[in-house]
């Protein structure tokens, strides 16, 4: 079962990753947009009305720091922007989109998302928590669904098929950075620069194994008291190499992730959006 769900989310990042440089024209009654405010990068995700990948596009951007919204007027600029190109590539208008915040903001930043994503354009039909809009994709019945983002690592634990606790801890790939940017004397834009480049991951490794463990020990409490029988890595940071090995030996439970987890929580929101919205 955990290898068929993984095998067909690779399958669907994959064809959203094709999607990305050569979008899918194609006749569709309506299309379904999934927005990732994410610390790092801004991924807008479009499916057609059977939820199959049609486009996309992302930019790395600073206008959210630990989940939270800092440059609002950006925020928009850059969602607007991300629309606008994919609109040009399909020759057609985006109406619908959901979106995701970290466990426990809704009350703190929702109200800033939403008013994000509807001036920049869209009607507002989902707004999830990023590790339940991942699950979308992923179909985990009985696991952990952990979002390694920038600012934040958010876990949702789901069993017999239903979410029963979404949690939320400020540690992510931010103080990787911090960590590499200390080691290198690097500045932290040059920091995260580094980091992205996969090259670079056994080199850094060792000194990110700290950081690592502290996300397996964020884990291990959140988890505590539920019978968890695998850990599911999305998010930006979790596309670090081997960071799924660290985290299996520090809590002792198989951890799996997908060929590239950036992408699994955008298509997650994608897969929640409807045509109703959100009032």
């Amino acid at each position: 079962m955990k290898r068929q769900s993984m095998k067909a989310c690779n399958q669907f990042v994959a064809e959203f990753e094709k999607v990305i440089k050569k979008p899918k024209r194609h006749d569709s009654k309506t299309y379904y947009t999934g927005i990732d405010l994410g610390t790092a990068c801004v991924v807008l995700a479009v499916l057609d009305e059977n939820y199959k990948p049609v486009a996309g596009a992302y930019r790395y951007a600073d206008v959210v720091r630990d989940g939270m919204i800092v440059d609002y007027i950006g925020a928009v600029e850059l969602v607007r922007e991300l629309k606008e190109e994919v609109e040009r590539k399909l020759e057609t208008e985006l109406v619908y989109a959901a979106a995701s915040l970290p466990p426990g903001t809704d009350e703190l930043d929702g109200g800033a998302i939403k008013n994000v994503v509807q001036s920049a354009g869209f009607e507002l039909t989902n707004l999830l928590d990023e590790p339940t809009a991942a699950n979308q994709l992923l179909n985990i019945t009985d696991g952990a669904v952990v979002d390694i983002g920038g600012g934040t690592t958010g876990i949702s634990i789901v069993e017999n098929g239903q979410v029963v606790k979404v949690a939320d801890e400020a540690t992510g790939g931010t103080h990787l950075s911090l960590v590499i940017a200390g080691a290198y004397k690097f500045p932290f834009e040059a920091a995260e620069t580094y980091k992205r480049n996969e090259k670079n991951h056994d080199e850094l490794l060792p000194s990110l194994k700290p950081v690592i463990e502290k996300i397996s020990s964020i884990i291990i409490q959140q988890i505590q008291g539920y019978h968890v029988e695998g850990i599911y890595l999305v998010g930006g940071t979790a596309c670090l190499k081997n960071i799924e090995t660290i985290i299996e030996k520090v809590t002792g439970i198989p951890t799996y992730k997908p060929s590239n987890p950036m992408f699994v929580t955008p298509l997650g929101i994608a897969v929640s959006c409807t045509n109703q919205v959100l009032t």
